[in-house]
């Protein structure tokens, strides 16, 4: 990423992350995709559905000051609500597309906010993150459960973290997604790395030798019904607390459940042409960061690597511009423990790679080959399930999920995927293999979004809410039994 090209508002935010890899998209719309100049007008490019039975129609605009960056329903009567940066929580009114604001930081507390859930119950978990002084940061997770007397929320903490430090660049992915157990009894949070793939960041020798710490790169499970918990910036003392669910995350910035109930989560990966993830998320699993990334090894830790000679880096991205993949003799050392593999994509839709031979782009399943799992720098997010069942049969109980970065659907001239178009909505037919892992088949539905962050199911119809153009939500409808 080429952070002197984006506006201060960007840098060290979630979003961070998707930036790096839409800066030349950005820059060549200019305007029309306007994700933070607060006085223009966003112009969204308009969604298409490549199927005469998927419909898609504009239910409203949420362009604002602050952008938009969650949807969600209310379990218990299907309303909806959209989530803003700002904390602001708008109730979304499908009949008369209309919105009203339901609540604020005056409410939560929260002026910073990267991640929302609602509960079997209906109470509602916020997960923000606050600065502190030396380049340090923490989270703050926070409840709004219903008072069964007034009806109304009353609002608090349930778990703040301690300060850990940032790393003063584009990879402070910092506390963000959070999804509720089928049961309402716990909450999964994840919180990403400060690296973009395990090199030192030291933030000017404040922290020297510093990598990952305690806090990042991994999913913690909170009991729903906690009440102010100190997240310690220690991962043996958060183990030893039951808080870690599983190690070895970069950025896992949104979570499902299932039909069945088992939890996927996705992954987007580094400035080097790794593959994007999807992982079957499991109790005490390491998913490989920084070892393994889109089911290969990340060549730093090896003693002999060589960056000059590495046909994965681009000279478009931030990490390869700053010399962040270099020859590291003090990598940390890989654990002994079994890595968790990503689910195999056999396609036959975002599945193109870069060859690490030839440096040529290639199809995997073209090839008859599987791609762990999605097109690099796709950056995907907006993970749903017809948990219902009320889809036909082609789709009935299947995943849906959302990709974030503009690509190059017939080249590599963009920071995002190549040869691969992305900004769609996919369709996953997810197959389980035995206990040990699933396989899926990506299909893409719907192209043409703007930067589409985020997702929510009710019956048939997906909704897809936009952080770029004109922050729409749209609503997809799906064919029924």
């Amino acid at each position: 990423m080429n952070n002197t090209k984006l506006s201060n508002y960007m840098k060290g935010k979630f979003i961070s992350k998707f930036a790096t890899k839409t800066l030349l998209f950005t820059i060549t719309l200019l305007l029309t995709i306007v994700l933070l100049n607060h006085s223009t007008t966003g112009v969204n490019i308009l969604p298409k559905t490549l199927r005469p039975d998927i419909k898609v129609r504009n239910i409203i605009n949420t362009l604002s000051v602050s952008p938009s960056v969650r949807i969600v329903k209310d379990p218990r009567n299907n309303t909806l609500y959209y989530l803003k940066r700002n904390g602001e929580i708008y109730q979304v009114d499908l009949d008369s597309s209309t919105k009203t604001l339901a609540y604020n930081s005056s409410n939560h507390n929260l002026s910073e906010t990267q991640g929302m859930a609602i509960g079997p119950n209906g109470t509602i978990y916020l997960v923000g993150n606050a600065d502190l002084v030396n380049n340090q940061t923490k989270a703050i997770i926070v409840k709004g459960v219903i008072n069964s007397s007034t009806g109304k929320r009353i609002w608090s903490i349930l778990a703040k973290s301690a300060g850990y430090p940032k790393s003063k660049t584009a990879y402070d992915h910092r506390f963000n997604g959070v999804v509720v157990s089928l049961d309402g009894n716990f909450i999964y949070v994840n919180s990403g790395s400060r690296t973009d793939h395990g090199e030192v960041q030291s933030v000017d020798g404040l922290y020297p030798n510093t990598r990952e710490v305690g806090l990042t790169a991994c999913i913690l499970r909170l009991p729903s019904n906690g009440n102010n918990l100190l997240l310690a910036n220690n991962r043996a003392t958060l183990k030893t607390s039951g808080y870690i669910f599983a190690e070895g995350i970069r950025n896992t910035f949104d979570m499902a459940f299932a039909p069945n109930g088992d939890l996927f989560g996705t992954e987007n990966g580094p400035d080097r042409d790794m593959s994007e993830e999807l992982n079957w998320l499991r109790l005490g699993g390491n998913y490989g960061f920084p070892w393994r990334i889109g089911g290969t090894d990340n060549p730093q830790q090896f003693p002999n690597y060589n960056p000059a000679t590495d046909r994965l880096l681009s000279p478009q991205f931030n990490a390869v511009q700053k010399g962040y993949y270099r020859n590291d003799p003090t990598f940390p050392i890989r654990p002994t423990e079994n890595l968790i593999e990503p689910i195999p994509n056999f396609g036959p839709d975002a599945d193109k790679y870069r060859d690490p031979v030839d440096g040529k782009i290639k199809d995997a399943s073209v090839l008859g080959q599987s791609l762990s799992t999605f097109t690099t720098h796709r950056s995907p997010l907006g993970l749903v399930f017809d948990a219902q069942g009320v889809m036909s049969r082609e789709f009935n109980r299947d995943g849906f999920m959302l990709s974030w970065t503009a690509g190059d659907p017939t080249g590599e001239t963009l920071v995002g995927p190549f040869k691969d178009a992305s900004q769609d909505l996919l369709h996953l037919k997810l197959t389980k293999v035995g206990n040990t892992n699933y396989k899926l088949n990506a299909t893409r539905l719907v192209t043409g979004f703007s930067n589409p962050i985020d997702a929510e199911i009710i019956g048939n119809k997906i909704y897809v809410l936009e952080y770029g153009g004109n922050q729409g939500i749209w609503e997809v409808s799906m064919p029924t039994k």
